[in-house]
C-alpha cells in the first residue's frame, strides 16, 4: 500500500522546510541551491506493507565501520530501523539528528542500523561523531552485502532511504527519500504495536 495524497504532500512540505532551516552546513546550502548534489534522491514515497502481505525476512551478514561483524540474527525479535546514507549526501546530514533522537526515544524496543553506501571507515566514523550517532553503521562500499540483502525492496541508489523491519525481520515500512521525524516515529510505533506470532 502506498501512502499518497495528503501524506506525500505533507512530507514534501516538511522536507522543504527542513532544508530551508539549515544554515550552518555547506552541503545543505548546496542542496538548497540544487547544484552538484552528488546523490540520487528517492521520490519521497512512504510505502507500508500489511502484516499478512510481507515477504521473507531480510537476511544479512556484513561489516561495521569499526571492523566488527554484524548479522540479521542479532536483531531477531526486535524492530529494526535501517537507514541508507553517506557523508556528502545533504539530506542525510539533515536527518541524522532526528535518527539519533528516535534511536534514543525507542531504545528499549527498537534497534537502529546505518548503511553507508560510499565512504571509507574514517569518513563514516567522523560523520557519526559529528552528529553524535550512537547506533552502528555498516560499510557497504566494497561488497554491497546490505544493498543485495534489500534488493527488490528498496532502490539501492535512493539516498537517503529508511526501512522499518518488524520483529520477524520483514519489511514493514519504507521511506524513499528524506524522512519526517513524526512520520517515521508513527511507522516505528505502529510496527512495535503489531501482534507477534505465538511461539
Amino acid at each position: 500500500m502506498r501512502a499518497r495524497g495528503p501524506v506525500s504532500i505533507l512530507l514534501s512540505a516538511l522536507l522543504i522546510l527542513a532544508v530551508a532551516g539549515c544554515t550552518d552546513d555547506p552541503l545543505a546550502q548546496q542542496y538548497r541551491e540544487g547544484t552538484d548534489k552528488g546523490y540520487v534522491a528517492g521520490d519521497g514515497n512512504i510505502i507500508t506493507t500489511p502484516l499478512a502481505e510481507r515477504g521473507d525476512p531480510i537476511v544479512f551478514d556484513s561489516e561495521l565501520s569499526d571492523g566488527s561483524q554484524i548479522s540479521s540474527d542479532e536483531y531477531g525479535g526486535k524492530v529494526l530501523v535501517v537507514n541508507f546514507w553517506y557523508a556528502s549526501c545533504a539530506p542525510c546530514r539533515e536527518e541524522a539528528p532526528d535518527l539519533e533522537e528516535l534511536n534514543q526515544e525507542f531504545a528499549d524496543d527498537v534497534s537502529f542500523l546505518g548503511v553507508n553506501l560510499r565512504d571509507s571507515a574514517g569518513t563514516a566514523e567522523a560523520f557519526m561523531r559529528k552528529f553524535e550517532m550512537t547506533f552502528p553503521t555498516v560499510l557497504d562500499v566494497d561488497n554491497g552485502t546490505m544493498t543485495l540483502a534489500f534488493a527488490g525492496v528498496t532502490a539501492p541508489r535512493a539516498t537517503p532511504s529508511t526501512i522499518v523491519l518488524d520483529q520477524e525481520g520483514r519489511v514493514s515500512a519504507q521511506i524513499m527519500g528524506m524522512f519526517d521525524r513524526s512520520i517515521l516515529r508513527t511507522l516505528i510505533a505502529e510496527t512495535i504495536a503489531e501482534p507477534t506470532e505465538a511461539p
